[in-house]
């Protein structure tokens, strides 16, 4: 196996296990196991777990800006695209919350490029409404963000509240539909009749 695929391996063992177990969690032989490598290449690619970690979210973190688009250029198909996104691939809200849970209010391993790419995101979804880039477009962002990820971070009190059909096909299909349209009333502004 080549250097790049042994990494490859890596990261798709490391994605899982780290998905499942958390950071704290994650054992390395149980890493190593999954992609049929000795661990200590853990530590000779990577220097730890939990660089190991970074790697992993950055990785998933790239993957996500290249499927879904700048939200200016659609908002409220942005956030469909968010909850597709969430939906395909369970393992990053898992991943998400994780890290949440095990750094709390430490800085993160590249923040500063998360935190531009956050900032870009914002600008655009301002750009996309006619607005100015504010702090209120950055919550703004967040909240979009939260509303397409939310039934996927609480799978559980999605089916407490909207009943058994919330996990099945048709349940994404009408969650989908209903964010979409949640979001389209929520950010077209309505003329002001009063004046």
């Amino acid at each position: 196996m080549s250097k790049e695929s042994t990494k490859d391996a890596l990261l798709a063992a490391a994605r899982a296990e780290f998905a499942a177990h958390g950071i704290a969690g994650a054992r390395v032989d149980r890493i190593a196991e999954r992609a049929g490598v000795n661990k200590e290449r853990i530590y000779g690619y990577f220097g730890s777990k939990e660089k190991l970690f970074d790697l992993v979210m950055a990785s998933v973190l790239d993957k996500m800006a290249e499927v879904v688009a700048m939200p200016g250029d659609d908002p409220v198909d942005y956030v469909g695209k968010i909850y597709d996104f969430h939906l395909a691939n369970p393992e990053l809200t898992r991943l998400l919350m994780w890290e949440s849970l095990h750094y709390r209010e430490d800085d993160l391993d590249g923040q500063e490029a998360r935190v531009a790419r956050c900032a870009k995101k914002a600008d655009s979804l301002a750009s996309g409404l006619g607005r100015e880039p504010s702090a209120e477009m950055a919550r703004t962002m967040l909240t979009l963000i939260g509303l397409a990820a939310w039934p996927m971070v609480m799978p559980r009190l999605n089916r407490i509240v909207v009943g058994e059909e919330a996990g099945t096909e048709e349940g994404h299909r009408r969650m989908r539909e209903h964010l979409v349209d949640f979001v389209r009333a929520a950010l077209i502004q309505k003329p002001d009749h009063t004046a």
